[in-house]
């Protein structure tokens, strides 16, 4: 199981740059979260509003391949 979200997360990350704006990448980032932290026996609400807030804020933290157009 952990196997399988280690897998998906880089699609994941790679998917990130191809949204365009801080909202969309926040939702990206929920969905993800979600479905990762469900994986791994976690809670999914915990998992959506930690992915959903690292999507948002990614911009703002300058990580590459994550602005704005």
């Amino acid at each position: 199981m952990y196997i399988k979200s280690i897998l998906v997360l880089p699609v994941l990350i790679s998917l990130t740059g191809c949204l365009e704006n801080d909202a969309q990448r926040g939702v990206a980032g929920a969905a993800g979260g979600a479905v990762i932290s469900s994986a791994v026996g976690g809670s999914p609400l915990t998992g959506a509003v930690v992915g959903g807030a690292a999507g948002y804020f990614c911009s703002d933290l300058n990580v590459p391949g994550c602005r704005n157009k």
